[in-house]
Order: structure tokens, then sequence, then C-alpha cells
């Protein structure tokens, strides 16, 4: 049996499989207490099924990205070893960035030495800011990466409770600036995402349960629970990658789609092409500034069922606040949902009090109930709508995009648009009536995250950069440096970076999902000294395919993949 489940910032919902069925599903409260909501969902889903017959759970979750988006973390200190060149006036600027002298050129060379006495000095700076989260950066540290090693090393003789995060364990590619961002957020959420695992931890032990736990990533794959834990910002967006998934396992293979999944708190929305689901070429972007984070091309728009709406004079605003459940679950103020009720579109909550809540909305401008809904309705679909044109601009300039689209011989866009979540019903027929597309409502479409995460495949990666004039080859998720033993060419670079992908399979336990490699990128430079090439400079970045272990028919039943 598979268990999948999606923690939420409104609901956690769970899905169960067995012999290629699914056999329960269950969608609860997300408390602040997340062992409760946990709890809550296992018991509901495992009634009368004891824990050893689990062999895989995945959860998703939207934690780490609510984390940063609302900034309900800890302040980071930020210590950076630019180097020459450009003059990165924006970070030497900022008060909360502490500029070292020491530097690695682009070959993890030193060029410039790294003193005890500078090192000291930021150990005072970040003493009189009072900081004890620490985010330790060089430009060239997936190169070379003894700088970091060694200020960190510095800082935790002194303060041992301090947390210090280094840049070539939170991002494995050469972009400084969102290495930078990859290591602050890093350092920013790993001790709450690693109260989740923990929390995750002792919901599986209480119930037996002692199957691999596995985390859903931003890409669509997933890591083993504890692995995760050295990686948190893999795992921002891993819930509009479950809603995306889930769409691709409820789909028939080989459809192109727009998804849209609507929850409590925000809407999210994906691209899945032929069958595939689109890869963002940039990485996670949170406000103007990218990461490293390799993620689907998916958007959150700040609007769900359970927002609040306020009328200001004659017109109506949605928020992206949630202050509690809708008016007519008990909640203290109208939302969208509501105004599902009135107009009989859901049969969620008391139908007086959702009246009620669109009585107060409208009775001081002269609208009934009836009529305040269906603006309310009105305009939860063109602010999608609005998000949606806007972010199909963004998805047409994706290189997958274009190359699909030559595939088609002429420009097109989906024309299903597949919705769910728990406002899916309400307002995905109508966000496609205005795209002139047909709306498609699946089945268990209220728990396509958790049905997502639970087919998603392992994925494992390698970024591989070898110097063979300097006879080493660094593995940089792994921040490894070695020894190269005989000869390399491009060949033997490949496949010395898919023998590293075994050894990670082998490391976090997914040897049976290492079978097969691709080359997502090689890229190789010459050396030259005195107009003769000295030597060669391979990048390698190697992969186990993203994907889903099986469709589900109308039926619940689990077809292969």
């Amino acid at each position: 049996m598979l268990i999948g489940i999606d923690v939420g910032g409104t609901c956690t919902d769970a899905v169960l499989l067995d012999g290629g069925t699914v056999r329960a599903t269950a969608k609860v409260e997300t408390q602040d207490d997340l062992l409760l909501s946990l709890g809550d969902a296992l018991d509901n889903l495992l009634k009368g099924v004891p824990g050893h017959l689990i062999k895989r759970v995945v959860f998703s979750t939207t934690l780490v990205t609510n984390l940063i988006v609302e900034n309900k973390y800890d302040p980071v200190g930020l210590v950076v070893l630019p180097g020459p060149g450009r003059t990165y006036s924006e970070l030497r600027g900022q008060d909360d960035v502490f500029c070292l002298k020491g530097a690695m050129d682009y070959r993890g060379r030193e060029i410039t030495a790294l003193t005890e006495s500078e090192i000291e000095e930021a150990l005072k700076w970040l003493e009189t800011k009072g900081y004890n989260k620490v985010a330790v950066v060089g430009k060239f540290s997936t190169r070379n990466n003894s700088h970091e090693l060694r200020i960190t090393d510095y800082l935790i003789k002194r303060h041992p409770d301090w947390q210090v995060e280094m840049g070539h364990r939170a991002g494995g590619k050469l972009n400084f600036p969102r290495r930078i961002a990859n290591t602050v957020f890093s350092c920013a959420t790993r001790d709450k995402y690693r109260y989740f695992a923990n929390a995750v931890r002792d919901a599986m032990i209480r119930r037996d349960i002692k199957a691999p736990v596995f985390i859903l990533k931003a890409d669509g794959g997933t890591l083993p629970l504890t692995a995760s834990e050295e990686v948190p910002m893999e795992t921002i967006f891993s819930g509009p990658a479950a809603s995306t998934l889930g769409v691709q396992a409820l789909t028939p293979p080989g459809e192109t789609s727009l998804v849209v999944d609507i929850g409590g708190t925000t809407t999210d929305l994906a691209l899945i092409l032929s069958g595939t689901p689109l890869l963002a070429s940039k990485g996670v972007k949170i406000g103007n500034q990218f990461t490293q984070v390799r993620a689907l091309a998916v958007r959150s728009v700040p609007v769900g069922g359970d927002s609040v709406v306020e009328r200001l004079g004659n017109n109506f605003v949605i928020y992206s606040e949630r202050v509690g459940a809708a008016y007519c679950l008990g909640g203290p103020l109208p939302t969208p949902t509501d105004a599902l009720r009135v107009l009989g579109i859901t049969e969620i909550g008391d139908r007086a009090k959702a009246h009620e809540a669109m009585h107060k909305l409208g009775s001081p401008i002269g609208l009934d109930a009836r009529a305040v809904a269906q603006k309310i309705v009105d305009l939860v679909v063109h602010n999608i709508v609005e998000v949606i044109e806007h972010m199909f601009l963004e998805w047409e300039q994706e290189p997958a995009y274009r190359v699909w689209e030559v595939l088609q011989k002429r420009k097109v866009r989906p024309r299903n648009v597949v919705g769910v979540g728990g406002g899916a019903a309400g307002f995905v027929p109508d966000i496609a009536a205005r795209m002139g597309c047909l709306p498609i409502l699946p089945p268990y479409a209220p728990v396509a995250n958790a049905i997502g995460a639970a087919v998603s495949k392992p994925t494992i990666q390698v970024n591989l950069m070898a110097d063979t004039e300097r006879r080493i080859f660094i593995v940089e998720e792994e921040g490894y440096q070695g020894k190269l033993a005989g000869k390399l060419d491009q060949v033997s670079a490949v496949e010395l970076a898919k023998t590293w992908i075994a050894k990670r399979a082998e490391k976090m336990q997914l040897q049976e999902y290492a079978t097969e490699v691709e080359i997502t990128n090689q890229e190789v430079f010459n050396v030259v000294r005195g107009w003769q090439t000295a030597g060669r400079l391979y990048h390698i970045s190697a992969q186990t395919p993203r994907g889903i272990l099986a469709y589900i028919d109308s039926e619940g039943v689990l077809l292969n993949e």
C-alpha cells in the first residue's frame, strides 16, 4: 500500500492506494500543531489497516513556501566572498551583509588569501548585529569550498549554538546571486522544516508505519525525508508540484492541460504539455529573486475559497489573507466559499449563514445576497484568468514550450482546463468559459494533491565539473572534490556523472529508480596556455527522469505508466 499526504495551509489531504486501486481518502483541517493534523489524516485513512502493510509514504507541503512568502522566519546574517570583478554593490550596501576579501577564481584556485583577522571582524559584526543564523557564500565555492569551510569552522568553534549554512551545500550551481538566495532561505527555514520532519516521523512511529518516507520536491521528484532536511528549499512549491502530478495521474496519458488547483488560501497554476509537466528553465522565483531550486513552471495566485472579502464603496475586494474558515463554516468574515453556497454551487457549510454573510456585504448598496455572491464569484474568476493570461506569456518563453509548439506545427494553447482542489467545482467551469476552453473536473479532484504525492517518482540529480589540467572533479550536490584517475573526455565525463548518480541513489536507498539517467546539460571549455590547449573543463548535469508511477482511471484503478 502507498500513502500520499498533502499538508496545505488550510487542509491536509491524504490518499491510500492499495493493490492498484484508491482504497481511501481523507481531508482534515490543518492545525497549528502539525502532529494533530497528520494524526487525524492518517487515522481517517487507515481505519482497519495495520501500519506494517504500508510500503511507501510521500508528503507534499506548503510549509517552506508560506514561511518565505509571509516572512515568518528568523533574520539571517549573510557573509559573502564576492571576489574581484563585479562590484555587487547591491550586496555591499545592505545592513545584513558582510563582505570578505578572500577569493577563488572560476576554476577553484585561490587568488586572494582569506585571513583570520577578517574572519574575526565578520564574527564581531555578527555578534553586534545579534545574529545566530548565518549564511556563508563564496562566489566560486562550488569549485573550491575551503574558504566556506574555514569560516564556518571558526564561527561554530566560538558559537556552537549558531546555525551556519554554506553556499556550496545549499546550491550546487555557479550562479552567485541565486546561490545566495538558496543559502539564506535554507538557513532561515531549516529549524521549522525540521519540526515538520520530526512531526512526520512521530506520526509514523505512533501508527507503527515503518515504510520509507519521502517528500515531494519542487521539480516533481521525491527525496527521502531525512535527506530533505539538508535541503529544505527543495520543498518550496512542493504543493503546486503535487497538484500538477495529480492531474497528470488523473487524466489520460498524453493530454495537454492547464492545471488550476483552487485551495482555501491560494490558487496554483501549472501546465502539462502532451502528458509532461512544463519545467521552469530558470528555477523557482521568490519575489524578484530567482533561486537555484529546480522546479515545475508553476504560479500561486493569492486567492482561495477562504480568502477574505470586503466591500469598499460600491465595489468588492478579495484579500490574500485567510483569517479562518468561511463564514458558513463558523469563520469570522465573508469568503468566496460563502458565495458558492448561496449560489447553490457547493453544499459546504450552513446556507443561512452564507446568506447572512452576503447580505451584510450587499445591503448597504441595495444588492441582495445572490447578486453579491455572483459578483464575488465573477471577481475570483477574473483575478485568476488575468494571472493565467500573464503566465502564458511567460510559459511561451520556456524552451520546452517552444519545442512543444514546434512539434504541434502551429501556434496553439491547451484546450483543457483541469480543476482540482476544494474550490475547483465552483470556479473552474467559469474560468474555462472565459478562456474558451473545456472544463474538466477529474475524479478525486478534491484530493488530487495527495494522489500526485503518492504516485510521484523519486529523482536524483548530479552536477559534475571536471578540470583535466588540474586533474580534479567536483560533485556539486555532495560538496565533494576528488582526483581524476586516467584520461577524461566528454564520454567518460558523462559516465563519471552517471556513476555518481548511482552512488547518490545508494546513499538515499533509491537504487531501483536509478536504472535510467538522462543528461540535461553538457558543456566543454578548452583551457589554453601559450597558444596551446593545456586541458579541458567539463560541465555535466545528469538526473533520473521525473514522472509518475501510475495513472488512475475514473474507477480509482491504477494503470501502470
